[in-house]
């Protein structure tokens, strides 16, 4: 009963939260970027695997219905943009207050004798964040009396869960519910994503005051994800039974074995800058050899996939180059500012690029690898990896990445192929820029290059293996590093280059305030 109790209070603690840090632009910010990160995390880290365990691969294509099919209604029917908005809004509410009911059944086994402490306390601290995000997505909607009553609603439903019969909650239990669930998992991460009161932001962007913002959005955003490393700390110690906290411990491992090598790649794209190697060369040929390889992304395939795989990329990516070269065809997203100092470009400017997709690649390779999905057919691995592509502007060291994670997780060589030379140009970003002739030149390329290794089967493995107290080491100084930008650019900045979202805040809530859609 204690821990019921204690549950609601964190749920309660949303509303003075905000209120606190509502009443300054800047605390403002703050909330939004530990709410971004610590109930985005909380989905992609907690929920989206216990999905997939019951699912499999179908809850993935649920979750990306429930979160880019209201983006896609909204520009097909865009007279009733406000109302796809509102109903993706009630969703994602409703998703959160359906995951409380097991938090309640949840937190009955928390009680027995054989569990640990940590289950109940993991339970009671992931509900900081719902609570905050009720009032955060509601409140600036329908107000806050409407506010409060879902809030009250999510203890009415904790309390269902808590105290309802075996029967009840068998009835609701993934296993039933899965493929709802899934879809409105993907609810909440269209209303996470697209801030729904971004006339704030707005108003702040017009005034010129957006970017003096950002680093409170950063911190917040920090204070986010000390909150999720928390969380899945006391998962791992107090959800044994589940099999999903073997896919966290992966991640761990995958991080580990990325740190010191990612730190050299960033020190090679340093030295290479000194060199002369700039993203503003006016050779054509020179840029792409940066969009493609860097040439830091070979040092990753080099060290953590083996010298062959690297060889077998390099020469790949320079067929792939000299022909956009010879075809006049301009890479897509340019540096548009460059620092003059190679520390900061390769410690700073080429981190602010590619950390957003080295994560998102670790995230994706975690689930998509994950047991509970069997891709074992080498041309659907491909086909699956393709469609993942297309709405991307992966750079190359997330390309890299990509393919070390699927690697690990036993994937076929072509599909770890395709993720090594294809990432960073195979998007619809790109191929717009192309004719019809250059994009099937470039595909019956790339489709060539992965039949050869599927030929060959070039074997992958690791040239070393670094002691752990360096990997830790260059873990943590990763880790700052990606602070660092987290803190330079906010959390919506730093994440826009994935997800295609604009830096600024979505305008769905400008609805109500005179502005045009």
């Amino acid at each position: 009963m204690l821990y019921l109790i204690a549950s609601c209070i964190a749920l309660l603690l949303g509303p003075i939260f905000y209120r606190f840090f509502s009443t300054e632009h800047g605390l403002q910010k703050g909330l939004d970027g530990f709410i971004f990160v610590s109930l985005g995390g909380l989905v992609l880290l907690h929920i989206l695997p216990e999905l997939l365990e019951h699912g499999g691969f179908l809850a993935i294509i649920f979750v990306i219905i429930g979160m880019w099919g209201p983006t896609a209604s909204e520009k097909l029917f865009h007279r009733y943009s406000e109302v796809t908005h509102n109903l993706t809004l009630i969703l994602g509410v409703g998703g959160l207050l359906l995951h409380t009911i097991t938090d309640g059944g949840a937190m009955v086994l928390a009680q027995q004798d054989d569990v640990s402490i940590l289950l109940a306390l993991g339970i009671i601290l992931h509900r900081l964040p719902v609570g905050l995000a009720i009032w955060w997505l509601v409140k600036p909607q329908i107000g806050s009396r409407w506010a409060m009553v879902v809030l009250a609603g999510m203890m009415l439903l904790t309390g269902v869960g808590y105290f309802a019969g075996e029967q009840m909650l068998t009835q609701l239990s993934l296993d039933n519910t899965v493929y709802l669930q899934a879809f409105v998992t993907g609810s909440i991460l269209h209303v996470v994503l697209h801030q729904p009161h971004g006339h704030h932001s707005q108003d702040e962007a017009s005034n010129g005051n957006q970017e003096k913002y950002e680093y409170h959005a950063g911190i917040g955003s920090l204070l986010g994800i000390g909150l999720l490393f928390l969380l899945l700390m006391i998962d791992s110690g107090g959800h044994e039974h589940h099999q999903h906290d073997h896919s966290t411990e992966q991640l761990v491992d995958w991080m580990m074995t990325l740190g010191p090598v990612l730190l050299l790649s960033y020190a090679v794209a340093g030295l290479r800058f000194k060199l002369g190697l700039s993203p503003q060369s006016s050779h054509l040929g020179k840029r792409w050899l940066q969009r493609l390889a860097g040439p830091e992304a070979l040092i990753i395939t080099a060290f953590l996939l083996g010298p062959l795989i690297a060889l077998f990329q390099l020469i790949s990516l320079l067929l792939i180059g000299a022909l956009l070269t010879f075809s006049r065809v301009e890479p897509t997203d340019p540096h548009l500012s460059i620092p003059e100092s190679p520390l900061r470009f390769g410690f700073a400017h080429i981190v602010d690029r590619s950390a957003p997709w080295v994560l998102l690649s670790l995230v994706l390779a975690n689930l998509i690898g994950h047991p509970s999905v069997p891709l074992e057919n080498p041309i659907i691995q491909v086909a699956v990896l393709m469609v993942l592509f297309l709405p991307m502007r992966f750079c190359n060291l997330g390309g890299a990445v990509l393919a070390l994670s699927l690697a690990y997780s036993g994937w076929s060589i072509p599909a770890v192929m395709l993720a090594l030379v294809a990432a960073p140009i195979f998007n619809l970003a790109q191929l717009k820029l192309m004719s019809w002739t250059q994009r099937s030149a470039v595909i019956v390329l790339i489709i060539v290059i992965l039949a050869i290794t599927s030929l060959i089967q070039p074997q992958w493995g690791m040239i070393m293996t670094m002691p752990e107290p360096l990997s830790m080491i260059s873990l943590i100084v990763l880790a700052c590093l990606f602070a660092a930008s987290l803190l330079r650019l906010g959390p919506r900045k730093f994440m826009a280059r994935i997800m295609l979202l604009k830096p600024k805040a979505h305008d769905h809530g400008s609805h109500d305030h005179g502005h045009k859609h």
